[in-house]
């Protein structure tokens, strides 16, 4: 170098981002989803053969194209920011309100409920979008809160607007979604550290008014309930009584469930393929799961949930902030109850509420429903993941990623 020369100074290295792992979703709640899906259509094809004679296969082929639909749905929202969705707090309370008033408007009226709207190709069911709709509204307005969680007026915001929306679906009716929307409410205050005595107190609240509405108010002549939505809620406590009447679904369905013993009866169930279990590819799919393929399909479907539920709540403890944490918990919520009150409703041990199972009852609404949660979930998960990696606590390839 000559010396008249300026001097070279080495170039500054550019500080090295962590690289994106190439593993965008959680496998095994994309494990889970996948063999729920492939559970429904089995148990579909063989549940619902006969139910349309002209076109055996109506409802599953319309079942597989829900499930495809989710599923895009599922993997395009994992690609989006979950965080983002917080700034529209409002405009998703707006849509919940106005699509379940519009269902109570414009609806279709079926077997006594106005629950959907039918459109040329699909029919449009509010109360199933509402869950997810929900739990986004309920997370962004806690985590606004989130300096005032241990006053009592919290506590009773969130469950007025919890209610309001419950209250309309209950009385399209669907009893069985407007208690979601409550049981949602409820975790979402105890994921987020409401004080114990508020939670006691909406319990206590919850055993009293169940109580009124069921046995004080119509021996005082008062009918918040008409007579046979009370016979359906009090039937699974005395079965024998009206076995024939309103206690007839959950007698054939126990039947059927207990005709599968271990291994199921196979191509020779009759209790749900003949219709005697009826909806038995909706709200009563359990009786057809236990009919066909016995204890064993019945572990085997409960375990897939357990597996969903599991890692439902490992995205919980892994999101980066309190928003993500009751977003997660507002999913638990939705498919815990749903798991909980669909299959004992088809064991007899509890109400007929006509709550659907997850990923496995027929019906469009619910299947993508169930999927867009999903999709929040793997949101959660990619976020978390990646914020980890930038912070330098996991390390960046693929087979040493924290699950």
């Amino acid at each position: 170098m000559s010396p008249l020369s300026p001097i070279q100074t080495p170039e500054p290295t550019p500080v090295q981002r962590p690289q994106a792992v190439r593993l965008p979703l959680d496998p095994l709640l994309t494990l889970a989803v996948l063999g729920l899906g492939v559970f429904s259509i089995v148990t579909l094809r063989a549940a619902t053969r006969n139910l349309i004679p002209s076109n055996p296969h109506y409802y599953v082929d319309h079942q597989v194209i829900y499930l495809i639909v989710g599923l895009v749905f599922m993997l395009g929202l994992s690609r989006v920011d979950y965080a983002r969705l917080r700034r529209l707090r409002n405009p998703v309370y707006a849509i919940l309100l106005l699509s379940i008033l519009a269902v109570i408007a414009l609806g279709h009226t079926a077997r006594g409920s106005q629950r959907a709207i039918n459109f040329p190709f699909f029919s449009f069911q509010a109360s199933e979008l509402g869950k997810v709709l929900m739990i986004l509204f309920l997370a962004a307005f806690v985590v606004d809160r989130s300096r005032r969680l241990r006053e009592r007026d919290t506590t009773v915001r969130v469950m007025l607007l919890a209610i309001g929306p419950a209250l309309l679906v209950i009385l399209e009716p669907d009893l069985g979604s407007g208690m979601v929307y409550l049981v949602i409410a409820f975790v979402l205050l105890l994921v987020a550290g409401a004080p114990f005595k508020h939670l006691g107190a909406l319990i206590a609240l919850a055993v009293v008014s169940i109580t009124l509405v069921l046995s004080v108010a119509p021996a005082a002549g008062v009918h918040l309930l008409k007579p046979y939505q009370v016979d359906r809620l009090t039937a699974f406590l005395h079965p024998s009584n009206d076995s024939q009447k309103e206690g007839y679904q959950q007698q054939e369905s126990k039947i059927a469930i207990g005709s599968g013993q271990k291994t199921g009866r196979g191509v020779n169930a009759t209790q749900t393929t003949l219709k005697f279990v009826p909806e038995g590819h909706t709200d009563f799919i359990f009786a057809a799961v236990g009919e066909q393929y016995g204890f064993v399909g019945a572990a085997l479907l409960l375990s897939l949930y357990a597996l969903l539920i599991w890692r439902t709540l490992r995205i919980l403890t892994m999101a980066k902030d309190l928003f993500g944490s009751l977003v997660a918990g507002g999913v638990a919520a939705m498919v815990m109850f749903q798991v909980f009150v669909n299959v004992g409703m088809a064991i007899g041990i509890m109400p007929i509420t006509g709550v659907t199972l997850p990923l496995m009852s027929y019906g469009g609404s619910s299947v993508v429903t169930t999927l867009l949660a999903v999709g929040l979930l793997q949101s959660i998960y990619v976020q978390a993941r990646a914020s980890d990696a930038w912070k330098g606590r996991v390390p960046l390839t693929p087979d040493r990623v924290r699950y």
